[in-house]
């Protein structure tokens, strides 16, 4: 039985789409932002992660719809997605006024945290172009028309600005009249929503953009902030993994929620920066519940798109394998490699995630 009725790829242009800001990561390795001499860049953002993960790691057809003010460092981006292996030709090009007065890029910068130091971000993406856009600006029927399998947004995008979320709705909606599996990432980010409202507007916003969505995905933090569902009896650093308590979570956002076809949830311990307990339940109508192998202890080189390649992988089993059970441990075992690695992106190989799914370990390769 499969979970969900995905169109067939024969059928369409793109496998994958998706929606959100693409950002330059400054990444100071293993040193601190307020001391560093020097960075690398990638590039990253929440939705973007996403596609790329499905591109690069999957094998599998994709586009990003973003938009970038037309400078060097707007460039620089679009190198490094041209890299990832994404379809730019959605991508909108802004006007650079020379000093970014009223379109800027968003820059990122990101420390991975270390033992008893956790990781540490600090954004710069005030007034940037993605956050001007507008929902008519994009053809979406036009888009969808062409055949799309799975799009793919979330809660970064949808708090950039007073019209991203409408412009997440109309894309959302368009995607569901051609027949697109629409998935949504509630990453909840307290900075985002803290001076448009906090919870309560962001509560109100993804309320609403939920009625559009096929699979919800989101951790404990985020389904409560997020949708108002309280996950009792479980501490903030999830020291007690008791996945009773988010079983009755995703229960009431099944119940509140129609359209939501699978539902799934990643589970962090945070023993440290480094050291983290990992697991993750799914849960589909047709199927109910799966858990995957929960990987105590898990040592961590960069935590930042963990929980994105948990959401590349659920998405490509869930389109090639079809079952709920396949979907959690397929994400489960990308976030789990993603984290191995530096930087936002995935740079795991398919090989490597069926490997770990069949409970390969970390032996030499050769």
């Amino acid at each position: 039985m499969s979970a969900l009725d995905v169109r067939p790829a024969a059928d369409c242009r793109y496998d994958v789409v998706a929606l959100g800001e693409v950002m330059l990561r400054l990444d100071p390795g293993e040193r601190r932002v307020r001391t560093a001499r020097r960075f690398d860049v990638w590039e990253g953002g929440g939705e973007y992660n996403v596609a790329r993960g499905l591109r690069r790691c999957f094998g599998l057809r994709g586009a990003v719809v973003t938009a970038l003010a037309d400078n060097e460092v707007g460039r620089l981006v679009e190198d490094l997605m041209l890299t990832g292996g994404l379809d730019t030709s959605w991508v909108r090009w802004l006007p650079y006024d020379g000093i970014g007065r009223t379109v800027r890029n968003g820059l990122n910068f990101t420390e991975r945290g270390y033992g008893v130091r956790g990781a540490v971000g600090v954004s710069d993406r005030g007034h940037t172009a993605v956050a001007a856009m507008q929902p008519d600006d994009v053809d979406w029927d036009g888009l969808f028309s062409q055949g799309v399998r799975w799009f793919h947004t979330g809660g970064i995008f949808a708090a950039l600005s007073e019209s991203t979320a409408d412009v997440a709705e109309a894309a959302m909606a368009a995607a569901r009249r051609h027949g697109t599996i629409v998935s949504y990432d509630l990453n909840y980010r307290p900075s985002l929503w803290a001076g448009i409202g906090g919870p309560a507007r962001a509560q109100e916003v993804n309320t609403r953009l939920a009625r559009h969505v096929d699979v919800m995905i989101g951790n404990e933090e985020d389904f409560t902030a997020s949708l108002g569902l309280e996950v009792e009896g479980v501490d903030e650093n999830l020291t007690d993994l008791d996945t009773a308590a988010f079983r009755a979570m995703i229960g009431r956002a099944a119940e509140a929620f129609p359209s939501f076809q699978v539902i799934a949830t990643t589970l962090r311990g945070v023993r440290s920066a480094t050291r983290n307990d990992w697991g993750a339940i799914a849960w589909s109508r047709r199927e109910g519940f799966a858990e995957a192998t929960h990987r105590p202890d898990l040592e961590i080189l960069d935590r930042v798109g963990g929980g994105d390649s948990f959401a590349s992988g659920l998405a490509y089993a869930l389109m090639e394998l079809g079952s709920v059970a396949d979907a959690v441990e397929y994400g489960a075992a990308h976030g789990a490699l993603a984290m191995t690695t530096p930087g936002d992106t995935s740079m795991a190989t398919l090989a490597e995630v069926k490997r770990l799914v069949g409970g390969g370990g970390a032996r030499v390769v050769r």
